[in-house]
């Protein structure tokens, strides 16, 4: 897919931050990865609105002032999956746990030097593979949040009147962002959840919710041993794999993609990137935060949509900052209010940024070996998977100077 806003890439390459609109628009480009996680987290495990959305809201902060660029924050997919899978086992003490034991994972690895060491196994093919994977999963997920039957991740069923107003919001705001792509004076993410917003309110998004600020209970987490195995087998050990190809790895080479020549790249490294990672998930944990991640997809997202500076995080991250402590269980009840599609339009368009980095691939073998990735990604719903055998099979192609 063609890179919009070529003027405005070489421009910000002189810049730290930019805060106009296009930037704003590019800050909310990951909504649609972010929220039907972190949402459903916060309904289903029970976790405080204000911890998990100020948690965010920092780290976004730190990121744009760290590394200058509009890197992304996460929720870890593999956790927050099996968290909303079985929340009578993974409750607030376990997903602190996580956090915590994530923190230090990822910071063994950083100060050690194994994530560098380990970085290595990951050709170009194998990072493009992972990137094609992701990709198609957003197209994959974005189309199913269009045509889901409930218009809200809250549950309210859209369909109990005959007509589906899910698809019909999803395919209107789809055509808008098509339209609104190259936009500067309309930019298309902030169109999109501005329809969202005010689409969710007014069939309904907020009934029944009495408005109610400032910020919900916040509490320290002191997980017991059970908690922290629990963590660690469940969550933790399907989730390192994918951190380290996609967050860390993924995440360093989309930017040197992305960012060709920007000075700000020294800091976009693996290594840095599993660091920052350490650091923020160790003290979050104690607090009961979703554990957090930066990865390759929201780096597409935000920069599909305008995002080319560290400005993009640090208003992405203040405006969380304030639905935490500010606005609290209504600013909550606002996000939770967009349309499901409306988030699955956000994700199709982070996918087709993700797709085409496979064309700077040159060999069959190299292709070969990506496609193979992507497609054991869609077919098994563990990842780790398609990235150990994906490594395997580029090791043994090379080693065996196997044509195709």
């Amino acid at each position: 897919m063609a890179v919009p806003g070529k003027e405005a890439d070489n421009r910000s390459q002189k810049s730290v931050y930019r805060f106009d609109r296009v930037e704003l628009a590019g800050a909310f480009g990951d909504m649609g990865t972010l929220l039907p996680i972190v949402v459903a987290m916060i309904l289903i495990n029970q976790l405080s609105p204000t911890t998990v959305f100020l948690a965010f809201g920092l780290f976004y902060l730190l990121a744009g002032i760290y590394y200058r660029l509009p890197i992304p924050i996460q929720p870890l997919k593999a956790v927050g999956a099996v968290a909303i899978a079985y929340p009578t086992v993974i409750t607030e003490s376990v997903i602190g746990a996580a956090g915590i034991l994530f923190g230090a994972i990822m910071l063994a690895l950083s100060l050690s030097g194994m994530v560098d060491t380990i970085a290595r196994l990951f050709s170009q093919a194998v990072v493009r593979g992972i990137q094609l994977a992701l990709g198609l999963l957003f197209l994959k997920k974005g189309v199913e949040l269009i045509i889901a039957k409930e218009l809200f991740l809250t549950g309210a069923d859209s369909y109990s009147t005959g007509f589906p107003i899910n698809v019909v919001i999803g395919v209107v705001v789809f055509g808008l962002v098509l339209l609104l792509l190259n936009s500067k004076r309309f930019p298309a993410a902030l169109v999109a959840m501005a329809i969202g917003i005010v689409a969710g309110i007014g069939l309904g998004g907020l009934a029944g919710h009495s408005p109610s600020f400032g910020p919900t209970s916040v509490k320290v987490i002191l997980p017991n041993p059970g908690d922290f195995w629990t963590a660690f087998i469940m969550l933790i050990l399907p989730q390192i794999p994918l951190t380290i190809g996609n967050a860390c790895v993924g995440t360093a080479d989309t930017c040197a993609t992305l960012f060709p020549g920007n000075s700000h790249l020294a800091k976009a490294k693996a290594g840095i990137f599993a660091l920052s990672m350490g650091l923020v998930n160790s003290i979050a944990g104690f607090f009961g935060a979703v554990p957090m991640c930066h990865g390759t997809g929201g780096l597409a997202a935000h920069y599909r949509f305008g995002a080319r500076t560290g400005g993009a995080p640090l208003m992405i991250g203040g405006v969380f900052v304030v639905v935490a402590l500010v606005l609290g269980e209504t600013g909550f009840a606002l996000l939770a209010a967009i349309p499901q599609s409306v988030l699955g339009v956000l994700l199709i368009f982070a996918g087709l940024e993700l797709c085409p980095l496979l064309r700077s691939l040159k060999t069959n073998e190299d292709y070969f070996v990506a496609l193979l990735i992507a497609g054991i990604a869609l077919a098994v719903p563990n990842m780790a998977w398609a990235f150990a055998i994906g490594i395997g099979t580029d090791l043994f192609i090379k080693k065996m100077k196997i044509k195709i």
